[in-house]
């Protein structure tokens, strides 16, 4: 027997859907249910390796540990990552399929419908319930045709929709009412319940909105559910760095300052030292930007030769150099490791047409681009000698490396750390590079910091050598704790009574 569906579609991008389909996975694997989530289409450049070395949307990923299960590529089928030159590398089913614009893509939609519903006919028929997400807009009328994501999906699954709406950026009537206008009937008689998802303040002042929305509607609000802050979980995208100022600052705050890359990706890298209270974490897109900062950092892009030039145009390239010769330390990671070296040749037009370009020159090391793409999980330890992470030296570390290119240290670069096992295969390769005098590292493996001993080692260095105390209790990293946070949350918030009358089950699968 096919598991039970239920679909959350919002009335635009970043209303918070990714956040509560996790919610449901958490509160629904509470409540006893097998739970998996779904998203069909997504474009993002946050992206996760899954453990037999494919790649998927972050927060499908995210979405699968809340609801405590390993990510698949079911669960993500098609991901759009976009480039320069406005176009996309597509992935399908967790492999690089090819690379369309805009246009060319929307010309092959329909030939990866069968890799859609394939992908959530194998979930159901491990699940007993999987929560979809929708993309968007279902009412995006110029783009419907071929839609692969949102009400394409909830007919093809007979998927009950809950339609979630962001109050907190306004119009919320408008949002709601309008989209539930320009639905055609038959879609209009899937969605059985409406969220007003990012509520601020007393939420009872909002009870006269909830009658009127069911009035002009004809749908009950299942929930006005409240805007919750550093929940410290991974964003879809990085629009959500517009709603993330820098993080507060106390006395001797230790301040770390994030390029934000055109096409940053995996900036969730960044969440565990967000949550550490004596650390203040900001993005920044000018040169002024870096005055101050204890520690700079390169993230990772998809496209890091087009990044690159941004670098230069923008004056930060001569800015970091600048940074790194008066004394302060600077960590590249994936892209921005690459983009430290002192070229990167790419002959065969894997990322750009250009076969050749100067890096930064701030490491010694070369990185050739090639066709095949690095995705694969590893595990390792610091063996750094100098340096910023030289205290860290012996620490474990464990991540994910997301990347296409490989990189050669040159006389002068140590590596920076040792890895032992990658892709579930013991190995003795090692990764990243350090700088002989300690200024500059750079790294492949994403989700570095997530190791509480390692960060803390590394932020305790900063202090050090800023020679501020730092707090006698450095934070620890729960992930798990956040999902049941946001569980807890939702649950007292949403009518899940209703909620599983729309899916006609009790409380508990």
């Amino acid at each position: 027997m096919s598991g039970r569906v239920v679909m959350l579609q919002g009335t635009m991008s970043s209303v918070g859907k990714s956040l509560l389909v996790a919610a449901l996975c958490r509160i629904c694997k509470q409540d006893g249910w097998r739970v998996a989530p779904f998203k069909a289409q997504n474009m993002a450049l946050n992206s996760y390796a899954t453990s037999d070395g494919r790649e998927v949307g972050r927060a499908q990923a995210m979405q699968a540990a809340a609801a405590g299960i390993e990510v698949t590529v079911e669960m993500n089928p098609v991901l759009l990552k976009p480039e320069a030159d406005a176009q996309a590398q597509v992935v399908v089913l967790g492999r690089p399929w090819t690379r369309l614009t805009a246009r060319e893509y929307y010309a092959h939609k329909r030939d990866l419908w069968p890799v859609v519903t394939g992908a959530l006919d194998h979930l159901r028929a491990q699940y007993d319930l999987v929560i979809i997400e929708g993309a968007g807009s279902p009412v995006e009328l110029n783009l419907k045709r071929g839609d692969l994501v949102n009400m394409a999906v909830a007919t093809y699954a007979h998927a009950p929709v809950l339609l979630v709406g962001d109050i907190d950026r306004g119009g919320i009537f408008a949002q709601l009412l309008g989209t539930l206008l320009l639905l055609e009937e038959h879609e209009r008689q899937l969605v059985r319940g409406l969220i007003v998802n990012k509520f601020r303040g007393d939420v009872s002042l909002f009870e006269a909105g909830v009658e009127l929305l069911e009035q002009r509607g004809g749908v009950p609000v299942l929930g006005v559910v409240p805007f919750l802050r550093d929940l410290g979980l991974a964003d879809e995208d990085s629009v959500a760095l517009d709603d993330l100022g820098p993080t507060p600052t106390a006395p001797n705050a230790l301040t770390i300052a994030v390029i934000r890359l055109p096409h940053i990706s995996n900036f969730d890298d960044f969440d565990p030292l967000r949550a550490e209270p004596g650390v203040s974490v900001r993005f920044v897109e000018h040169p002024a930007d870096l005055d101050g900062a204890d520690l700079l950092i390169l993230p990772g892009t998809k496209t890091t030769v087009a990044d690159l030039h941004w670098l230069h145009e923008r004056g930060l390239a001569a800015a970091l150099l600048a940074q790194v010769q008066a004394g302060t330390p600077l960590l590249g990671i994936c892209g921005g490791y690459q983009m430290l070296g002192t070229a990167i040749y790419d002959p065969d037009g894997s990322e750009s047409a250009v076969p050749e370009v100067a890096g930064l020159g701030l490491l010694p090391i070369v990185t050739y681009f090639q066709q095949a793409k690095q995705t694969l999980r590893a595990d390792g330890q610091v063996v750094a000698p100098v340096g910023l992470f030289a205290a860290a030296r012996g620490r474990v570390c464990t991540g994910y490396e997301i990347h296409m290119g490989r990189t050669v240290l040159l006389e002068g670069a140590l590596p920076l750390l040792q890895i032992t096992q990658r892709g579930g295969q013991p190995t003795s390769d090692s990764d990243g590079a350090t700088r002989a005098d300690g200024r500059v590292a750079g790294t492949y493996l994403h989700g570095l910091f997530e190791q509480d001993e390692l960060r803390h080692t590394l932020l305790a260095s900063l202090a050090a050598h800023r020679n501020v105390a730092h707090p006698p209790n450095w934070s620890r990293f729960d992930r798990e704790a956040q999902y049941d946070r946001l569980a807890a949350a939702v649950r007292a918030t949403l009518d899940l009574d209703a909620l599983y009358q729309i899916l006609n089950v009790r409380g508990t699968g």
